[in-house]
């Protein structure tokens, strides 16, 4: 059993060095979003559906990061563009290409589905 383990384990650690992040450190939150780091219990995840809903739904994800600390404001401003796409999209009655387009953002940007 012991001969089994051994060659899993060193497979592990070697498989942990490829999870190490490229580039800097992430960049350093507000004094205030630093005390916390967490959405406050005031937010709320805007209601609606189809198109619309899902575009503000995602906005209001992206704001919170950027309050809290959890992405820059580069990639929020990035993020942002292309959900005003989605927005004209959705606005102009293209509904499935709306939700196309946001649902490419997020794999693009690493958010679930």
């Amino acid at each position: 059993m012991r001969a089994i383990a051994l060659p899993f384990t060193v497979l592990a650690f070697a498989l942990a060095g490829c999870q190490t992040p490229s580039g800097g450190p992430p960049p350093a939150p507000s004094p205030e979003q630093a005390a916390t780091g967490v959405t406050p219990n005031t937010f709320r995840m805007p209601t609606g559906s189809g198109c619309s809903g899902e575009v503000e739904r995602f906005q209001a994800v992206m704001d919170n990061d950027l309050a809290t600390g959890h992405t820059t404001k580069g990639v929020h401003g990035r993020v942002s563009a292309e959900i005003a796409t989605a927005r004209s999209s959705c606005a102009a009655g293209n509904e499935g290409g709306a939700i196309g387009q946001i649902r490419a953002t997020k794999a693009r940007f690493g958010y679930p589905g």
